[in-house]
């Protein structure tokens, strides 16, 4: 079978929904079948993004096979992933077409493709105050025609099937929940002289818990700020992830709290010193108000830390029971969990390993592949 993919994100995002993208793609293309994978991509994007495609047989690359006649290349590139690029999987023969970030284009239904679309999260919905309105409207929109394209839709989380049921009126019975694919990488040991040279060039403190996750307002990571003047004065927080103006408002925080020698942010770091910075740290910390699933929680028990996670949306899925989980607006708790895990950190993390083993690729690839046999 011609399978077609959105690889947008796959060339492009450098966290959440190309992580997934890629990491699907490569699981899937491992699977000893006789399917070929095409990946639609308005252009060629970051290629370094596009080299963590492992080079295989059954999947290749295929961009816009002409110019469009709209200005600018990202009104270009937005009209071909929304409508034009049907009469292209048309012209190359594609039997299925999988949306892997949410979209399907107009017309698929129409045009005879069969059609699958992977929802990760309607937080939009849920929780507009956290968008400009007009963003708001524009993915309510696309999530409204994406609902009469699709032939099943795959929910990544609980919550989110919930969500699309709940915003949506999609039949439930064309509904699958497959939990969002996750590398086996922070699971290796990194090497002890990686280790040291990371540790090094970012100036880590000897004792720190570790937060994952663009700085924004719904991450919460201020609830992590609060919580430290309730720990030991040794412990640090280091928080990675892409800055926003909301950091500005923890920094002023921290700034008013005398909290500065305690609290590390870390932005644009490479893929190859993530693992280090993992298995370095002494527990992780997810304060987010609400996620569509949680992969740094995986990341981090592949990692052997234990998680204390905000309870509220799915992060309960993706810890699982041997992870702690507290209120987003009540630092004691937080503080007062992290203790805990601290304390409790060698049992709770062998648990909680054998509950993320559910999520590696190759389980989540074969459910994947059962899913497209259904159409």
């Amino acid at each position: 079978m011609k399978i077609g993919f959105d690889a947008k994100r796959i060339v492009r995002n450098h966290t959440g929904l190309g992580s997934y993208s890629r990491t699907l793609v490569n699981a899937l293309a491992a699977l000893d079948t006789d399917d070929e994978l095409l990946l639609y991509a308005p252009d060629e994007g970051d290629p370094q993004l596009r080299r963590q495609i492992e080079p295989r047989h059954n999947v290749r690359f295929v961009y816009p096979s002409r110019p469009l006649p709209f200005g600018g290349k990202l009104g270009m590139a937005a009209r071909w992933r929304e409508k034009t690029i049907v009469e292209q999987l048309k012209a190359d023969g594609i039997e299925l077409y999988h949306g892997l970030s949410g979209e399907l284009p107009a017309g698929l239904k129409e045009s005879g493709i069969r059609s699958i679309v992977t929802i990760h999260d309607l937080i939009f919905l849920r929780h507009p105050e956290y968008y400009h309105w007009w963003d708001t409207l524009l993915y309510r929109q696309k999530f409204l025609r994406t609902l009469k394209e699709a032939d099943r839709i795959v929910a990544i989380s609980e919550c989110t099937k919930r969500d699309i049921l709940h915003y949506g009126h999609f039949p439930e019975d064309r509904i699958d929940i497959i939990y969002q694919s996750c590398s086996t990488r922070f699971a290796h040991p990194a090497d002890e002289h990686i280790s040291q040279r990371v540790h090094a060039e970012y100036d880590l403190p000897a004792h720190y818990i570790l937060s994952v996750g663009t700085i924004e307002e719904r991450k919460n990571i201020l609830l992590a700020v609060k919580a430290l003047r309730h720990l030991p004065a040794d412990l640090s927080l280091v928080v990675l992830g892409r800055p926003t103006k909301y950091l500005d408002k923890v920094r002023r925080y921290i700034a008013e709290q005398q909290l500065d020698h305690r609290v590390r942010f870390l932005h644009g770091v490479p893929n190859d010193a993530l693992p280090a910075i993992y298995q370095m740290a002494a527990a992780f910390v997810y304060p987010s108000r609400y996620e569509g699933f949680g992969i740094p929680i995986i990341e981090a028990i592949q990692s052997g830390l234990p998680v204390v996670a905000a309870k509220g949306s799915c992060l309960e899925e993706a810890g699982g029971p041997a992870s702690l989980y507290v209120d987003p607006d009540d630092d004691r708790a937080l503080a007062e969990a992290l203790l805990t895990a601290l304390a409790e950190s060698d049992s709770r993390v062998a648990a909680s390993r054998d509950y993320v083993r559910r999520f590696e690729n190759s389980d989540v690839a074969r459910q994947m592949m059962d899913e497209y046999r259904l159409l």
